[in-house]
Formats: C-alpha cells, sequence, structure tokens
C-alpha cells in the first residue's frame, strides 16, 4: 500500500494502524487501549456515532435562533452545485513505503510532539479548566474572549487526531454546557469567534460524530449570525452583545481590517453544509461578492488594502497592503473555499488566481543573504502616487503564504506555485535557524536583491540597508537589518507551510526541518506548567525571557501540525479535508 495515494479504503486505513501499533510496541511506545482498534471502526462508520451516549447537551440560555433579522434577503443564496469528484484534482503527494529505520525515527518524533502537548492539556485542565487561557508561568488563568473556554474548544480536534480519547470525552462534556447567551466580554469579536470556537466545533464533530457537538456549532452560528443583523447586511466587527439579543439593528464599523469579514466564508459555508441551512453561507457570500467587485479596482489591483469600509461597502480606498496580520486569512481563504465548494461557486478560483499573479509581482522577494540561499520571503507593499514600493518587512504571520502558494498551485494545476511555495517555506525555516535561539521573530527586515535569480552578497549594500533603520542591532545575524518586534508567541504559521508542502511534494528534508523547528520551539518556550510566549528570540539565554501567557492557538494549530508532519499522510488527508485558519480540519463533502 502506497500511504497517501489518492483514498485510502477503510481496511486500507486499520492495516496501515495496525502495522504502525506494531511499530509502537517494538519501540515500546504503546499509546492505544486495547479496543481502540474497534473504536477507529466505529469512526470509519459515521452513523455510528451520532447517537451522544457520552454527554448530555445542555442548551445554552438564549435562543439565538430566536434573533429577527430586519433586513435578512427573501431569496437566500443556496451552496452552489460543486463539480464532479473527477473534475477536482488531488493535491496530496503519493508516497511510498517507508522503511523500518525511517517509521522508528518518524514515530519517536510524533511522540515527543504528543507527550508535550499531554503536558500543556494538563495543566490547562489542573489550572484553567473552563477558561479561555492558561497563564503558562504563573500557573493562572484568564478570560480574554467570551469566556467560553477557547482553548478547549479550539484544541477538541487535536485531542481527537492525537488518540486521546478520554480527554477528548471530558472535554465535550464541558463544551456541551457552554452557555452562549452569556459572555464575560459585552462586545463579542466576530473572527475569533469563528474561527477558533466554530471551526472547532464543526471540526471536532466532522472527527468524532458526537451530535452535541453540532447542536452547539448551530448555538454559536446563530449567534455569529446575529452579527450580520444590519442595514446592508455586510457583519460587524463585534457585536453588541445585548443589542444582538434583543434583535437591535446594529451599526457596522467605519473602518475594519479587510481580514476580519473577508474570514467568515468556510466556517459559514462548513456550517451550511452540515445543517443544510443556506442562512450562513448566504451571508458569507454576499460579503464575498462585495470583495470580488472591488477586487481589480484597487490602488493594487488583484489585491485589497489593510483597512475596508464594510459600512460603506468600501473595499478599494487605501495605499497600505500585506499578506500578514490584518489581511493573511482573507487570501489564505480563496483557494480553500474554492476546495470546499468543489468548484462550485466559479468566483474563488479567480479571486485566488488574480491574488497569487499579484502577489508573486509585488509582495514576494528574494533576500539578500551571505550564503545566497535561493528563497523567498513576504513582504509588504506601499501604493504612493500611484507606484508600488515594497516594504521588506516579514512578518511571522505572513509564513502561511508558502502553504497557500502550494495548495493553489496544486488546486489550480501550476507547478510553478508550488515552487514558490516551497521557497517561501525555506525562507521562513531559514529565519527560524538564522537566529540563536533557533526561532523566528515576529516581525523582522532583510535587504531585498534586484532580482530572483541572481542576487550575490554585498556586504556594502547590506551595510546601507541596515544603517538606514533606526531598529538594526548589532548582535542580530548578518543579513538581516532589523528585529522589529523579537518575539516569539507560539506562532504556527512557519511549521504550517512546512506541514503543507511535506504533504503536497514529499520532498526529502521537510521533516528534519520540521523537527529541528520543534526542538527550538519546546526547548525554548518550556516554563514549569507549560509553553509560553518568548519576548526576545534574537539574543540566546538560559532561560529566554517569557511572558505569561499561552494562546489557544499554541495547541490547536502548533502542536497540531508538527503532530500532522510525522503523521501518516492519510491523516487530516489534503485530499478529504479543508483547514481552517485555526486549523480545524472540515470534511470536504463528497
Amino acid at each position: 500500500m502506497h500511504l497517501g495515494c489518492g483514498r485510502a479504503s477503510r481496511r486500507e486505513i486499520v492495516v496501515a494502524l495496525l502495522v504502525i501499533a506494531g511499530l509502537w510496541h517494538f519501540s515500546d511506545v504503546i499509546w492505544f487501549e486495547p479496543t481502540e482498534f474497534e473504536r477507529l471502526e466505529r469512526w470509519m462508520n459515521h452513523d455510528a456515532l451520532r447517537s451522544d451516549v457520552y454527554t448530555t447537551y445542555t442548551q445554552s440560555s438564549f435562543d439565538w435562533s430566536s434573533v429577527r433579522h430586519s433586513n435578512r434577503p427573501k431569496v437566500l443564496t443556496a451552496l452552489p452545485k460543486p463539480l464532479s469528484d473527477d473534475a477536482m484534482p488531488t493535491v496530496q503527494h503519493c508516497f511510498e513505503n517507508e522503511t523500518p529505520d525511517e517509521a522508528r525515527v518518524r514515530i519517536a518524533r510524533l511522540t515527543e510532539v504528543r507527550r508535550l502537548f499531554q503536558a500543556n492539556w494538563a495543566s490547562y485542565r489542573r489550572f484553567a479548566w473552563g477558561k479561555d487561557a492558561l497563564m503558562p508561568v504563573s500557573g493562572g488563568a484568564i478570560d480574554q474572549f467570551s469566556g467560553w473556554a477557547a482553548t478547549l474548544v479550539d484544541s477538541l480536534d487535536t485531542l481527537w487526531i492525537m488518540g486521546l480519547r478520554e480527554e477528548f470525552d471530558e472535554a465535550v462534556a464541558e463544551v456541551a454546557r457552554i452557555d452562549f447567551g452569556r459572555s464575560t466580554s459585552p462586545r463579542v469579536n466576530m473572527f475569533e469567534t469563528t474561527i477558533r470556537y466554530l471551526g472547532g466545533l464543526m471540526a471536532a464533530y466532522d472527527l468524532s460524530g458526537r451530535g452535541v457537538l453540532l447542536r452547539k456549532a448551530v448555538e454559536l452560528g446563530d449567534l455569529i449570525y446575529a452579527g450580520f443583523n444590519t442595514e446592508n447586511g455586510m457583519p460587524v466587527d463585534f457585536i453588541d452583545f445585548e443589542a444582538a439579543k434583543r434583535g437591535d439593528v446594529l451599526q457596522v464599523e467605519e473602518r475594519v481590517v479587510s481580514a476580519s469579514p473577508g474570514t467568515l466564508s468556510l466556517e459559514l459555508a462548513h456550517l451550511s453544509q452540515l445543517t443544510g441551512d443556506a442562512k450562513y453561507y448566504d451571508a458569507a457570500s454576499r460579503v464575498m461578492d462585495v470583495f470580488y467587485r472591488a477586487q481589480n479596482s484597487t490602488e493594487l489591483p488583484g489585491a485589497w488594502p489593510i483597512w475596508v469600509s464594510m459600512k460603506h461597502q468600501d473595499l478599494t480606498t487605501g495605499g497600505a497592503f500585506t499578506l500578514g496580520g490584518s489581511q493573511d486569512s482573507l487570501y489564505e481563504y480563496l483557494p480553500k473555499m474554492h476546495q470546499l465548494l468543489r468548484g462550485g461557486d466559479g468566483k474563488y478560483e479567480t479571486m485566488a488566481k488574480t491574488f497569487l499573479e499579484t502577489a508573486d509581482k509585488y509582495f514576494l522577494f528574494r533576500p539578500m543573504l551571505p550564503g545566497g540561499e535561493d528563497i523567498l520571503l513576504p513582504g509588504n507593499v506601499n501604493v504612493l502616487d500611484g507606484g508600488a514600493e515594497l516594504d521588506p518587512e516579514t512578518e511571522h504571520l505572513a509564513c502561511f503564504v508558502g502553504g497557500m502558494f502550494g495548495l493553489a498551485g496544486k488546486l489550480f494545476d501550476s507547478p510553478a506555485d508550488v515552487e514558490r511555495g516551497a521557497k517561501l517555506t525555506s525562507g521562513c525555516v531559514f529565519a527560524y535557524r538564522a537566529f540563536p535561539t533557533g526561532l523566528m521573530p515576529e516581525r523582522l527586515d532583510t535587504a531585498p536583491c534586484a532580482s530572483r535569480s541572481r542576487c550575490p552578497w554585498n556586504e556594502v549594500l547590506w551595510m546601507q540597508e541596515r544603517d538606514a533603520r533606526a531598529e538594526w542591532q548589532r548582535h542580530l545575524p548578518l543579513g538581516f537589518t532589523t528585529a522589529k518586534d523579537p518575539r516569539y508567541i507560539l506562532r504556527p504559521e512557519a511549521i504550517e507551510s512546512v506541514f503543507y508542502m511535506w504533504r503536497l511534494t514529499g520532498r526529502a528534508g521537510l521533516q528534519d526541518d520540521a523537527w529541528d523547528m520543534f526542538r527550538a520551539v519546546a526547548n525554548g518556550t518550556r516554563t514549569e506548567h507549560a509553553n509560553a510566549a518568548v519576548l526576545d528570540v534574537t539574543r540566546k539565554a538560559d532561560p529566554l525571557p517569557m511572558e505569561d501567557y499561552m494562546e489557544s492557538f499554541w495547541l490547536a494549530e502548533t502542536l497540531k501540525y508538527f503532530y500532522l508532519v510525522f503523521s501518516p499522510p492519510d491523516v487530516i488527508s489534503l485530499d478529504d479535508f479543508v483547514l481552517n485558519t485555526e486549523a480545524h480540519p472540515f470534511k470536504i463533502p463528497r
């Protein structure tokens, strides 16, 4: 059997798991209980898990479906008819059988990732159970969103994927009691609620079939849908919780970052797929129609500005553009929506291809480096007096771009985009290795080459570039002109792209890159209780200076991507699942 070639049958998957279990036993690493393979068989039979024998559903104190929308359209946009399975390409690499030695190395690495997750989860359970986030230095807890146990909900599918069934069952029982009728904050963040909570609930449902998770997802989806109860049907950035309950027409903000309204489509489309209720897809589709109409009329055609006005439906005014924070997931969702809808709505393919061409032309650059590495980094663009100027600042957040280019290249049969994805991924891996801690800073600058094809090192030019920047410091590695934000806050984007490029190409060295990154991250961020954000990764210290905070995406994304790099390739196959921007896998309906 060739793991990862096409879509494996139930028999093939179970046989593969039995083989892997034998290797685990050989390595004195036994993860599954004796009945685990029976559970895996039940999982393959999706209907077998529809009955909620594990937990009791508690309805929230407010019924969000009862909110009357003043301007709900009379005719809803239905989910589009998908293309046939044959019309959609397979994207995942066809992996050959691994040798016993390769399997032992991979499984040992997989085990270490899993153990680190378990240690973090145990601390969350001990110190922050039911809270949004763990404080990993002090052993405290914090509610930074709405008090709906963000870390717990965000981690559900990771627990399932790692085979931690007892922990998953306990977490589902807690989720079943979450009251979406109450919030610790008077204003609910639409973006974070959608990607972390709604995404987490639906993905865990797709994997486990636990009906209680879908019921909670519908409750939350109706809350999010209340955020579209506005004069023009565009979403608010923050939901006024009590006003939304009353059914008041909510006021759309004057300006928001474009990623906020542009990153609702995948989750709401999937909720319509799961429920058959078109209202969620309709709301998101109308927003994306506005983006579609504006795409070629901006100051940088093909891209949208950082700031947009959904109140005035103005998505063209503004000359600042980025692939990093404030815009990243907007672009990420274009090819992913095409894949989730199986090509049923042509605007996503059009928008994705248009953006990729613009990004390649204006945002991507080769940094000038002493070793002459042939890599790419993502930058920012400012349009001044009609001219587009590159700002060679790279954010860790923008490191998702490698995976996005790779996935889009596979979906749209563009080998050149796959190669760009590989070079962008190598660029972020290089940034990790370049610093003495083995960790990439949150924001950095390099000197861009005039050409991607030939870029000799020129120390005089580099000195001119560094001296022009007040943020340059003597301890920075040669080739870097700044590290404007020296933190590492447990971000997943670099390992995300490594995961995608491994699954898309199977190229040698990517798993070793991932392992080097994992060791640096695990060691550099470790505290007594869990793992914490680091304040400065540009200087070697033991221990590194810590911030007493652990984002939920550490468990939901970062450790999940590390785990999936070392998993068999048919675990969350990229031909069967679309991962949202919080790494929650949505099953592609067929």
